[in-house]
């Protein structure tokens, strides 16, 4: 009886583990094909080995000419990011999400600030228009370490967007993020898996909406 219980206990445990980890690997790669999952994106290099790495895409019916404007405005204080507000405001977060494109923000170079909050962001390290943005660094460089070059070697996470054409007026946009590990690494694991679900949240609802927003015009 004892040994008909235990392994029922077994299976049971192991059906969960297995639930838990599709459901996880579902919200790592929505709308995600296997190849751009498994694919390398630039700026992998910056954080080869991370706590936390998703690979998100959606398709767009509209050409990559016009999804561009929407992605190269966001940040807090410029587009916004597109998602949630009563999701950022419970993070703290001061964001106005534009419903239209502004053309003071369409000038983004390499090492400019996206900003996260009023406290700091990460900048852009490489740029291709209507191609690639890559973004990289860390929220909060130490004190007396000021401007891109500090932040440029300093990553504690990216954010990749890659714009594709596949169609006259089609495209597909997807998104890689990677987050860097921290001592204790155990715990850096824990607090990803803690983190995911709300990033799946939220970066769900930004592509969805960049979607419409380009749809739209």
């Amino acid at each position: 009886m004892f040994k008909k219980c235990a392994l029922a206990t077994f299976v049971f445990l192991a059906v969960v583990a297995i639930c838990l980890s599709v459901c996880r690997q579902s919200l790592l790669h929505w709308g995600a094909t296997p190849d751009e999952i498994i694919s390398t994106m630039p700026g992998d290099e910056l954080l080869p080995d991370s706590a936390m790495t998703s690979t998100r895409s959606i398709e767009i019916q509209t050409s990559s000419e016009k999804v561009w404007p929407w992605l190269v405005q966001i940040g807090q204080g410029r587009g916004g990011f597109y998602s949630y507000d009563w999701l950022e405001s419970m993070f703290g977060l001061d964001i106005q999400n534009a419903d239209k494109i502004v053309p003071e923000l369409q000038k983004l170079k390499r090492g400019d600030l996206i900003p996260f909050s009023k406290s700091g962001g990460i900048n852009v390290i490489e740029i291709k228009p209507e191609q690639l943005l890559v973004l990289a660094g860390t929220f909060f460089a130490p004190e007396g370490t000021k401007g891109y070059a500090a932040r440029e070697t300093m990553v504690g996470g990216t954010w990749v967007f890659m714009l594709e054409k596949t169609g006259e007026h089609k495209s597909r946009l997807v998104v890689r993020s990677r987050v860097a590990k921290f001592e204790p690494v155990w715990i850096s694991k824990i607090f990803m898996r803690l983190l995911e679900p709300a990033h799946f949240i939220m970066e769900r609802k930004m592509l969805m909406e960049i979607k419409k927003r380009a749809e739209r015009r």
